[in-house]
Order: structure tokens, then sequence, then C-alpha cells
């Protein structure tokens, strides 16, 4: 059973992703909750629905600050909690989990209170700052684990070269720590980008892609807003086949090559 099982499972997971592709080219007037009929105008003009690419456009931006931000801070906490001793160090790691186990709703709560008490106004920076502050413990808890399975032989030999502390991280500390801060970037832009609840308790005013979509939900979401959450679905799928790809032909190469 366990084949059926599967497949049931997968069924009902991606249904809701084909219904969004699928209407994505519905001649829609003002729901776009039945089907009229096919049209390839939402595709061609995506941006004449009112906002909703100015909030897609609000999302990416604020998902990349937020993503950088996150990654080279949670990326030197990593390094500081494997690699050094300090004092509150246990505290501090035990810190870390809590964004992660604190439901949602708490704590976008818990930063709208923060914001009015030191009567910051909401807006595009709050939202980038509360997405900074959950996404670093995301980003911490994956390079962390990345750093404890370095060889410390490896930069102990470039220190025997007589390489400087700075050319022994960039050349080889960061090169080793690459595909776990990249994956950590990635996990911190997707969480970032695809966030509600936090970002409606502290956007004030500004609008952001999913913010729109809960909005419009009420009066059925527009087909523009059909086709950006398609395009950017088929945009993942491309960057990941594409990277199994290469994965692939450098595996192949390597076993040619020894």
């Amino acid at each position: 059973m366990l084949p059926l099982y599967t497949a049931l499972a997968l069924i009902f997971l991606l249904v809701p992703i084909v219904y969004t592709f699928v209407f994505s080219f519905n001649d829609s007037i003002k729901s776009n909750i039945s089907w009229r009929r096919f049209t390839l105008d939402n595709w061609l003009h995506v941006c004449d629905a009112q906002d909703v690419c100015a909030a897609f456009g609000n999302s990416i931006l604020i998902g990349v600050v937020a993503t950088v931000l996150a990654t080279i801070l949670g990326t030197m906490i990593a390094i500081a909690l494997v690699r050094y001793r300090f004092r509150f160090r246990a505290a501090i790691s035990l810190l870390l989990f809590l964004p992660m186990a604190t439901p949602e709703v708490v704590l976008g709560a818990g930063l709208a209170s923060e914001f009015l008490g030191a009567g910051v106004q909401k807006g595009l920076a709050t939202i980038i700052i509360a997405h900074t502050m959950f996404c670093i413990s995301f980003v911490v808890v994956t390079v962390k684990a990345r750093v404890s399975s370095l060889d410390p032989a490896l930069e102990e030999a470039g220190r025997d070269l007589y390489a400087s502390p700075a050319q022994v991280f960039w050349r080889i500390t960061f090169p080793l720590l690459l595909p776990g801060i990249v994956a950590a970037a990635l996990l911190s832009f997707a969480l970032s980008f695809d966030d509600f609840i936090i970002t409606n308790f502290n956007s004030g005013s500004t609008t952001t892609f999913p913010k729109f979509i809960y909005i419009a939900a009420a009066r059925g979401i527009p087909a523009e807003a059909n086709v950006i959450a398609s395009a950017v679905f088929i945009l993942a799928i491309v960057v990941v086949v594409a990277q199994q790809v290469s994965a692939a032909a450098r595996r192949k190469r390597q076993a040619r090559q020894g």
C-alpha cells in the first residue's frame, strides 16, 4: 500500500499548484474563482492588476536584504559557537532555538509591541528587521552543522604554510563552508518571501506578495497573482533541475579523470 499512499500524498500536495498554474491562464473579470476561457493576456500583461507587481517587488527586496543580513550575522555566530569557548555559550545556543520554536503569531505580536514601544514607524524597514531576526536562527543551525564537520587539520596546514588568518579563512575555511552558507541563504530567502503572519504584524501600510494574496482572497485572487506564483514555482524547479544536472555532469567528469 505504500506506493498508493505516496501517490495520494503527491496528488494532494500538487493539486493547489496545478490549480494555481491552470487559473493563471483564465480570462477572469472581477474574480478568478470560476473558469471562463483560456488566454495568454495574464502572462503578457502581468502588472495590469493593481499593486500585484509592487507587492512582489517588495517581497523580493525584503527577502534579499533580510537574507544577506541574516546570512552574514548567522554565519559569524555559528563559527563563534563552534570554534570558541566563552561565557554563556550554552545559553546563547539555547536562545537561538527560541525563534524557531515560538509560534509566529507570538513572535510577530512581540516584535510589533517592541516597535510600538520604541516609537518606530512600521514599514519596509521594520519588516526587514523582523525577517532578519527570525532567519538568523535558521542560518546558525544550518551553518553550525557545516562548521562542526570541517577538519581542523586543513586550516592548520594553511597556517603551517605561513598563510595569514585572513588567507586561511578566505582560501580554506570559507570555500568549505560555502555549500552550507548557500543552503542557509536559500532557506532564509524562502522563509522571508513566504512569510505572512510576522509581516502582517509589522508591515504597516507596506504590502508584500503574501499579504496581497491574503487581502485579495476575499474577492478572488487575480489571475496575475497566479502568474507570478506559477513563474516563481517554475523558476525554482528549473534551478533545482539545473543544479542536479550540473552535479551529475561534474561527478561523471571526476569519475573519468579518476
